[in-house]
C-alpha cells in the first residue's frame, strides 16, 4: 500500500474518516537525492506512479496510505469482471459465476496453488535495509499462515501457499530508494505469471503491488513493492508483523480494497465483505460506516487496519483469488 511513513504513524478516529486523495505529479519526488542520474519511472497505467501525499493523507488511516495499485474506476471494474468471466469460460468453465461471487468459471477454475516467492534485496550501498534471511523467512511463514486462515476462525483456508523460490541482493542507493523502479523490476524480476516477485525497498509506503490481469500487457514489472521495515520484527509501530506483504499479495491475486467503491452494492465485487465507505485506522470494533448491511471489515487483510488487528480473508475473497488466479497466471 501507498503509506507514508515520514513524520509519526498518527491516526485519525476512524469513525469519521473520510478521505480525499490528491496525488500530485508523479516521478520526480522519488528521484534519490545525490544521484542525479538516476530517473524514477513514467506512469505506465499499470500501476499508479508516485506522488506527494498532502498533511491531511498523511495522518489518515494506515499513516497516510493512497493508492497500492493503479486506480481502477467503476467502469474498468465491469470490464475486468465481464473479461475475467471470457477467459474463464474459454479455458473450459462455463463462464457464468460472478467472480468472487462463489460461482465461478467451474472445471476452469484451479483453487488455490503453491506460489514461488523471488525476494530481492534491494539495500543501499552502505548496507541499509539488508534484512536477515530470517527476516525473510518469517515474512514467508507470515503469507502461509495467513492464507491457510490461522490467525482466525472466521477465515478460510484460501489453499494458496508460498514457497521461498530464491533470494537476491543488490547494493545500489537508486534501488533502494526505488529509484527507476521500472528498470530495476524488469532487471531482476524472475518467473512466470504465476511466480511472486517481492522487491523489499525504502521508500515513503508501505507497499505497491500490481493485479493479475495487468500481466499480459506489463509483465516485466509484476509483483509487489514492500517496505523493508515492516517485515515481521521490523521498526514501524503498528505495521511490523509481516501484513503488509499479505495485503498487497491479495491485490497481486485479484483482490481490492474492500472500501473499494464506498458504499456501494458493487464495492470489492466481493459479495461477503460488506461495504465501507473509507478506509480504517487502527483497529475501531464496531465501525459502521454505510448504510448497506453489515459492520465495516476491519480484521479483514484487505482494509487499512494495524498489523494486530489483521486475521482473515473471507470466503468470497478465497473463491475470487482463485478464479483470478485461474484467468491471469495458472
Amino acid at each position: 500500500m501507498r503509506l507514508t511513513l515520514s513524520g509519526t504513524l498518527a491516526a485519525t478516529a476512524a469513525g469519521a474518516l473520510v478521505v480525499a486523495l490528491a496525488p500530485t505529479s508523479p516521478a520526480s519526488a522519488m528521484t534519490p537525492a545525490g544521484d542525479p542520474g538516476a530517473m524514477a519511472a513514467p506512469t505506465t497505467g499499470v500501476e499508479q506512479e508516485c506522488f506527494t501525499p498532502d498533511d491531511d493523507l498523511v495522518a489518515s488511516a494506515r499513516g497516510g496510505q493512497a493508492h497500492d495499485h493503479r486506480s481502477v474506476s467503476a467502469k474498468q471494474q465491469r470490464r475486468i469482471e465481464a473479461r475475467t468471466e471470457r477467459i474463464l469460460a474459454a479455458k473450459g468453465g462455463n463462464g457464468k459465476g460472478k467472480p468472487g461471487g462463489g460461482g465461478g468459471g467451474g472445471g476452469a477454475v484451479q483453487v488455490g496453488g503453491v506460489i514461488p516467492v523471488y525476494v530481492h534485496v534491494m539495500a543501499a550501498s552502505n548496507g541499509a535495509g539488508d534484512v536477515s534471511d530470517a527476516q525473510i523467512a518469517a515474512q514467508v511463514d507470515v503469507l502461509n499462515a495467513t492464507y491457510a486462515g490461522q490467525e482466525s476462525s472466521a477465515a478460510p483456508d484460501t489453499s494458496f501457499s508460498f514457497t521461498l523460490a530464491g533470494t537476491d541482493r543488490f547494493y545500489n542507493n537508486t534501488w533502494h530508494q526505488d529509484g527507476a523502479s521500472s528498470k530495476y523490476r524488469k532487471a531482476t524480476r524472475q518467473g512466470g505469471a504465476d511466480a511472486l516477485n517481492v522487491w523489499l525497498v525504502d521508500f515513503d509506503y508501505l507497499g505497491v503491488a500490481t493485479f493479475p490481469w495487468d500481466y499480459a500487457r506489463n509483465g516485466g514489472i509484476d509483483g509487489v513493492r514492500v517496505q523493508y521495515d515492516s517485515l515481521p520484527g521490523g521498526g514501524i509501530p503498528d505495521y511490523d508483523l509481516g501484513k503488509t506483504a499479505t495485503h498487497e499479495v491479495g491485490h497481486w491475486l485479484g483482490l481490492y480494497h474492500t472500501f473499494q467503491g464506498g458504499c456501494t452494492s458493487t464495492n470489492d465485487e466481493v459479495s461477503d465483505t460488506p461495504a465501507q465507505s473509507s478506509p480504517t485506522s487502527g483497529c475501531p470494533e464496531g465501525r459502521d460506516s454505510c448504510s448497506l448491511p453489515g459492520l465495516d471489515p476491519i480484521h479483514n487483510y484487505m482494509d487499512y487496519s494495524f498489523d494486530a488487528c489483521y486475521d482473515r480473508f473471507s470466503a468470497g475473497q478465497s473463491t475470487r483469488m482463485s478464479e483470478m488466479f485461474s484467468a491471469y497466471r495458472a
